[in-house]
């Protein structure tokens, strides 16, 4: 039997993308100045245009969020396009796995493969001798060819309640999907909420754990190989789960207004998808940078 024809919605152009471009821009440029200039001691724009890409960014997720939520809730959208938003989240959750993936190969290579050759393996005894006398093939590498040393950010502590805070959060987002599927709202509203303030706590401890590595243990982006990889992996990672929070956020606010329903919600499961590889990520780095 032929199935009937579906309208496919094609939204109006929108300035969204590009202003979103724009924001990441400033972010980039904006963040490589504050490090320059931080490590430095010195003054300039750095800070402002960080600052200027981070508006940007808020301006552009209020207004996309929005367009795309009148749209949602005027009934333009059809089971044809959700097919399509349902293809676009999955690629886009495939892009990040690979994004972390190659921040993952780095520190593999770092640790499997350069520091081990560095110390004398696979009968490179000469470069060894020659490069680095008193070179220790050994990881975390706490001491840089300049002489600068550091300490390792130990899996006791702040990071090891951090995975314990992500991993009840995943719990609560997964009762809360329950009781939107459900229409237990009640139980939606406050699973919701508490995934919120979890997500909340985690970046405030990962700052505490910036500041202690800081100024307690001497593990800054100077650090060599060691630094860099920490402070990329757990970096990048805070970031996404700054994003991830906002996406709840934005949830709530539809929520507490009484959008979705148990048979349309994909974009209530599209946050809890975000947030549930945003979680395994962090179980993955805590075994492969804290632990091993």
């Amino acid at each position: 039997m032929q199935q009937p024809y579906e309208k496919y919605y094609v939204p109006a152009q929108s300035p969204w993308p590009i202003v979103g471009a724009v924001a990441l821009f400033l972010i980039a440029v904006g963040a490589g100045n504050v490090v320059i200039e931080f490590s430095k001691g010195t003054d300039g724009y750095g800070s402002l245009l960080l600052g200027s890409g981070l508006v940007a960014l808020l301006v552009m997720l209020v207004g996309w969020f929005k367009n795309q939520i009148d749209e949602s809730m005027s009934g333009l959208y059809s089971a044809q396009l959700g097919r399509s938003y349902r293809q676009g989240m999955s690629w886009f959750i495939f892009s990040e796995v690979m994004f972390f993936a190659a921040f993952f190969g780095a520190l593999f290579y770092a640790r499997m493969i350069s520091i081990p050759w560095l110390g004398g393996a696979s009968n490179n005894e000469m470069t060894n001798t020659v490069l680095w006398p008193q070179f220790e093939a050994m990881w975390p590498l706490l001491t840089t060819p300049n002489g600068t040393t550091t300490q390792q950010m130990e899996a006791t502590g702040l990071p090891a309640i951090n995975t314990l805070i992500l991993l009840v959060s995943s719990v609560t987002l997964h009762f809360a999907h329950t009781g939107l599927e459900q229409n237990k709202r009640k139980q939606l509203t406050w699973m919701l909420g508490l995934t919120i303030l979890l997500g909340c706590v985690f970046l405030t401890l990962q700052v505490e754990e910036y500041i202690h590595a800081y100024q307690e243990l001497g593990l800054t982006l100077q650090s060599g190989i060691y630094g860099n990889t920490f402070f990329l992996l757990t970096g990048f990672h805070g970031m996404h789960v700054t994003l991830g929070t906002i996406i709840l956020m934005v949830l709530f606010g539809r929520v507490v207004k009484g959008h979705f329903s148990p048979d349309n919600h994909f974009a209530f499961q599209a946050g809890s998808w975000y947030w549930h590889f945003v979680d395994v990520v962090w179980v993955i780095l805590f075994v492969f940078v804290y632990i091993l």
